[in-house]
């Protein structure tokens, strides 16, 4: 296996190698958020910045799609449930690309409103040939300091070399699932519960216990448990400060 196939498998494949979590659409490792027509590194690379920023995440790749398009690339450390990962992605476009029209954005997994990319269960691994004409030209990934480059061209004119690409992918990490769990949050994907250490890793939903009385404590408990955790990740410093500043804007609403 070459390296450029080792690296987009470590961080956009199942971690047994295989393809089975991605081609029965329950879960995704790999999502992908694409402005095209035409491209535009100032809105994507927004994007870029802000996941950074806002949510702690790594930078994910960049690239470009061959046609029309710049793609941002992530990568999940575990694989998370297909309809997640759509809301994720609906989340980031409605919060950052809102001012985008719809046929420009799209995105895999593909969920409404997002244009839908005609992509198999798994991504196809980059870079990849497209005929423009009769004339072939290359989508690939590329390095944040080039991407503005590629805004009227988002193509390669010749292949890109396998180690170099590679080497764009090794920089690449996958977002740990406090962090993801935590965007998820802040998008609007899942309501805040209570998480063991640190503050902002999220521990799964979970109902809380029914009381002698038929479960009438339960509103309470639930809402104590939403503002204990949001005081925590207020007052974690190491949490992304956006993040802080949505929990405290969650605590001053009326409960």
């Amino acid at each position: 296996m070459s390296r450029l196939n080792e690296e987009f498998r470590r961080l956009y494949l199942p971690a047994d190698g295989s393809a089975a979590d991605g081609a029965t659409g329950n879960t995704a490792r790999a999502l992908v958020l694409e402005v095209a027509r035409p491209a535009s590194w100032r809105a994507l690379g927004a994007v870029w910045q802000a996941v950074q920023a806002d949510f702690g995440w790594p930078a994910p790749a960049i690239a470009v799609n061959g046609v029309d398009g710049l793609q941002l690339w992530f990568s999940v450390a575990e694989p998370v449930p297909l309809a997640e990962a759509q809301a994720v992605l609906r989340g980031l476009t409605q919060r950052y690309l809102a001012e985008l029209a719809s046929h420009r954005v799209a995105a895999w997994p593909a969920a409404a409103p997002l244009a839908a990319l005609a992509w198999p269960a798994v991504p196809a691994l980059l870079p990849a040939p497209v005929m423009q004409g009769a004339d072939a030209v290359w989508s690939a990934f590329v390095a944040p300091d080039l991407a503005a480059i590629f805004e009227d061209t988002p193509w390669l004119d010749l292949p890109p070399g396998g180690e170099g690409q590679a080497a764009l992918l090794a920089r690449c990490r996958s977002v740990p699932p406090g962090p993801w769990q935590a965007a998820c949050v802040a998008l609007a994907v899942r309501g805040p519960v209570v998480a063991p250490a640190p503050a902002v890793a999220l521990a799964p939903a979970s109902l809380p216990a029914l009381t002698s009385d038929g479960g009438h404590d339960a509103p309470r408990q639930g809402a104590a448990q939403a503002r204990e955790f949001l005081l925590r990740v207020l007052q974690d410093e190491s949490a992304p400060l956006a993040l802080r500043v949505e929990a405290a804007k969650a605590l001053m609403l009326p409960g």
